[in-house]
């Protein structure tokens, strides 16, 4: 790894109003900092010059700067590949802190669906909004989104417009859920070919969709086939579901198939290389075959983990049986953050305490799973790392705090003491998000203040008393 110092920093949609349509290029411009192209390079005084969308050289900051002379130039102390969100919840934002000390099928039927079910159209491109503000504030440039029944499109549009890179999915409920919630299995499959169609590749490619049963327990056999067969019908289109979070989920699967949850998965088509699998704590040795044998991804979800008390996901094991871990953040509801930074330093601590092993998942590792990890699970390429020619997903962070000094090593520093506030800088597709700590997208202050109004406006107990009846 090359030797590295750290260089100081130079220099109305539903209610929301926008600054301007589109972000603003970076095309032209030249970056300079200490780069950090991947887990395992570094680049001291070093710089990425953009061009257009793409990444078009990283390298020294002085041959750089004599190379590009007419490039506009901005510095920030680290460089690095946007962080990826292997598994994120971005219109549950308005239910942050609504269900603390709550067990997981508590929460998800007496607290989280009915908050789903009342949301207007406005109400749930906001809550979008929200999420993806708080997403790129904090360095993600690219998530994998869970989103809700209703009103998807709102949040493919919002998506579009803040600029964020994204793979989501609207969730297909058929059984045991809400009467809002729960659909014909036909006209939901019906309704997510609608939105490939219409948003699947769509704002330059940085918008591609997942097919997204919410999970087993509240998707029957035909439903779950259903998945499979949509996905398989339209290129680059993947499957986004939870796999095995709670043992009483599991229970539940067992006892209505006889399988346990990502046999049964298996069984109905939803394992490969184009399925995300969120959480997976509760899995067996011949289920971690499985996920290896077939490929299939697992984001790791540690502090919705520790805060739903689900268990804790065999990571190293995953890890060392060459299965793909990528890293999320859940929702704001079991969290109660999206910053990528603090959910590095829980999956490092989660494993290290939970094996008694302080080797487990180092720095590196986790660092890895954050990036290009993600990356592979979201199906991008050539993106998670600064490479020439990959795509422009770039951020910016400062070391101006007294916990970034002494800094003996990088990795070390962001996994175990940065902070997402540190982010300076966000970019996506080569598009400006976030500069100078400042979004330059849209209204942030506005997306708080209606965020707030709506949040601490719901009443649920209707809702809350027919998902309570419903539950399995």
């Amino acid at each position: 790894m090359c030797e590295w110092r750290v260089w100081p920093t130079c220099g109305t949609v539903a209610g929301v109003t926008l600054f301007s349509p589109s972000p603003v290029s970076g095309s032209g411009m030249i970056l300079t900092g200490t780069v950090v192209v991947d887990s395992t390079t570094v680049i001291e005084d070093g710089a990425v010059v953009v061009d257009g969308s793409q990444i078009e050289a990283v390298g020294h900051r002085a041959e750089l700067v004599d190379q590009y002379t007419d490039r506009e130039r901005h510095a920030y102390d680290l460089l690095l590949p946007g962080f990826v969100g292997g598994h994120i919840h971005s219109v549950q934002s308005l239910g942050r802190g609504i269900a603390d000390d709550t067990e997981l099928l508590d929460w998800l039927f007496d607290y989280v669906l009915p908050m789903e079910a009342s949301l207007s159209a406005d109400e749930m491109e906001v809550a979008a909004k929200l999420g993806y503000l708080e997403l790129i504030e904090n360095g993600t440039t690219t998530c994998i989104d869970h989103l809700s029944v209703a009103h998807a499109d709102r949040a493919f549009e919002a998506a579009g417009e803040l600029g964020i890179r994204g793979v989501l999915g609207k969730v297909l409920m058929d059984q045991r859920s809400p009467d809002a919630l729960e659909e014909d299995t036909d006209r939901a499959l019906a309704e997510s070919e609608r939105l490939i169609e219409a948003y699947h590749g769509a704002f330059d490619d940085r918008i591609r969709y997942a097919v997204t049963p919410r999970f087993a327990v509240s998707c029957s056999e035909q439903c779950l086939r259903g998945a499979r067969e949509l996905a398989d019908t339209y290129d680059g289109v993947r499957i986004h579901t939870h796999a095995s979070e709670n043992r009483s989920e599991i229970e539940t699967v067992e006892s209505d198939t006889g399988l346990r949850n990502i046999h049964w998965l298996d069984e109905v088509g939803l394992t490969g290389e184009d399925v995300v699998l969120a959480h997976c704590v509760w899995t067996d040795d011949s289920e971690r075959e499985v996920l290896a044998e077939t490929g299939t991804h697992v984001t790791h979800c540690p502090s919705s983990n520790m805060k739903l008390a689900s268990g804790v996901a065999p990571i190293e094991d995953y890890l060392d049986r060459g299965i793909n871990v990528a890293l999320g953040n859940d929702g704001a509801p079991c969290n109660n953050t999206l910053d990528p930074l603090t959910e590095m330093r829980q999956a490092s601590l989660l494993q290290k305490v939970d094996q008694l092993e302080p080797t487990a998942t180092p720095a590196r590792t986790i660092f890895e799973m954050a990036t290009r990890n993600g990356a592979k699970a979201a199906g991008f390429d050539d993106l998670g790392e600064l490479r020439e020619g990959w795509r422009a997903d770039i951020i910016g962070l400062t070391t101006d705090q007294t916990r970034s000094v002494p800094m003996h090593d990088i990795f070390s520093h962001l996994v175990f003491a940065a902070h997402g506030d540190d982010v300076q800088f966000t970019m996506v597709d080569g598009n400006v998000l976030m500069e100078d700590g400042e979004v330059t997208v849209v209204d942030a202050d506005e997306i708080r203040r209606r965020g707030s109004e709506i949040g601490l406006g719901m009443d649920l107990e209707t809702e809350r008393k027919a998902a309570h009846e419903q539950r399995p």
